[in-house]
């Protein structure tokens, strides 16, 4: 007669030890916390930190996956983004894997899904002193420009642009962190919009009459041509383009929700618009 296994055998329970991340923001995360060692499979859109895509295996793209490959990695969990990686989640959940698929759009839910994901491997010491650096970086953002608006000076409109053609404005988080930065979106109403196809400006004059100071391109991938901007139709009497305050922030520092956002994007957005107040003090 075979013996009875007992399912409480003591073990160790440190979270997921192989793990798959099919967007880049939980690679860089693990990363930093010094549990790169449990990842298996990343994106091939990964580019932070740069050495992970000489360490690790691509599996997916944003909207696709080999699934067979990821399989192949046996994967106790794979880590998503968003409703559109659903369909991957699906077929990797009918095949028996773990998935869990987060839908930050904002700085509050990108740091609690940062904060999940310590926690689930066991670095949530770790994950809560970093959330808290990078939670001051902004809170200090915040302060200079608030002792700037303090002197008499305004914030600038800023219209931030994910894609040219079609025109896209920038999404939640992103037009949350300008307004830390120290600027005013200028399509606020469009950053509630959670996918890039409800944020379509349909009628590009409407850029035009609200008067950007500042123009931020960040093209998903593909480099920002400022000099083809300011030769948009009507676009001479934009003040970004009389000024010349055209400026490019690399998609992977600004539209990944996660750490990059939060310190390098963030950062850049802060930088410009200080060097806008100070030549409009």
């Amino acid at each position: 007669m075979n013996a009875a296994v007992n399912p409480l055998v003591p073990g160790r329970f440190g979270g997921p030890r192989r793990i798959v991340c099919m967007t880049e923001e939980t690679t860089e995360w693990l990363y930093l916390l010094g549990e790169e060692a449990r990842i298996v499979g990343i994106s091939g859109y990964t580019v932070r930190p740069r050495r992970a895509r000489e360490e690790k295996p691509k599996v997916s793209a944003f909207t696709s996956a080999r699934i067979d490959k990821i399989l192949a990695l046996q994967p106790d969990c794979v880590f998503g983004f968003s409703d559109l990686q659903a369909d991957i989640a699906a077929e990797l959940i009918r095949a028996g894997v773990q998935v869990t698929i987060f839908n930050q759009r904002s700085v509050a839910q990108i740091f609690d899904m940062l904060a999940q994901v310590a926690a689930m491997v066991g670095a949530g010491d770790r994950g809560q002193a970093l959330l808290l650096q990078y939670q001051e970086r902004l809170t200090q953002m915040d302060q200079a420009v608030q002792a700037r608006i303090a002197q008499g000076q305004r914030r600038p409109r800023v219209y931030f642009e994910e894609w040219d053609e079609p025109a896209i404005s920038g999404i939640r988080w992103v037009s949350e962190l300008v307004q830390i930065a120290g600027g005013d979106d200028v399509f606020p109403e469009l950053a509630a919009q959670p996918l890039g196809k409800h944020r379509i400006i349909a009628d590009p004059l409407e850029i035009v009459r609200r008067a950007p100071d500042i123009v931020i391109g960040s093209w998903c991938g593909k480099k920002f041509r400022p000099e083809k901007v300011a030769l948009r139709p009507g676009w001479q009497d934009v003040p970004a383009v009389r000024h010349g305050q055209l400026f490019e922030i690399k998609s992977a520092d600004i539209l990944q929700p996660g750490p990059a956002a939060l310190t390098d994007g963030a950062a850049q957005l802060h930088r410009i618009v200080m060097q806008w107040m100070d030549a409009h003090g």
